[in-house]
């Protein structure tokens, strides 16, 4: 059984249980890294499962079965300090955010997160952002880059509004 939608995998209902979107459901766009930062969004699963969603990540074998019955699309990696790639994620943010028109665009981070906040904003979409859970004395990089592109950013623990006074606390996904 697949646990992100409880069918087989191999069933024609796995692929086209978030394929069809109902216009009345909010579009979110889930946007991160694989490993850690996954697991921190998959973890929102009670509030994002009934939502009209697409994920962006990286094609890692965590990523590829946690999000089987999922709408994805696999962004470039690596992304620190990799000018190739962050250009390569800003033409696919560039041509996602057009074609799924989301309205609100969530991450944890990393690094892919920062070209879909930046277009996400100039397009007028919502953006939330999590700082991750291991990072408490101080900020992640990519959380300072998104900061200001971020209509709510969230914080897992109540030292990290130090570095970002307008956070909201949310306590610990993990």
């Amino acid at each position: 059984m697949n646990p992100v939608e409880g069918v087989p995998a191999a069933s024609p209902l796995a692929n086209q249980a978030s394929a069809h979107a109902d216009p009345n459901r909010l579009k979110v766009m889930l946007v991160c890294s694989s490993g850690g930062h996954l697991l921190q969004l998959y973890r929102l699963r009670p509030w994002w499962q009934n939502l009209d969603r697409s994920w962006v990540t990286f094609k890692m074998p965590d990523s590829q079965s946690m999000l089987t019955a999922e709408r994805v699309e696999w962004a470039y990696q690596p992304t620190t300090r990799n000018i190739p790639n962050l250009l390569r994620n800003l033409r696919l943010a560039w041509r996602l955010l057009r074609r799924h028109r989301p309205q609100l665009i969530v991450s944890s981070g990393a690094g892919v997160a920062v070209p879909f906040f930046v277009l996400g904003r100039l397009l007028r979409m919502k953006t939330i952002y999590i700082e991750v859970y291991d990072r408490i004395d101080l900020p992640t990089l990519t959380g300072r880059l998104v900061y200001p592109f971020s209509n709510l950013f969230l914080l897992q623990w109540e030292q990290q509004r130090q570095f970002y006074p307008r956070g909201r606390l949310i306590g610990k996904l993990l």
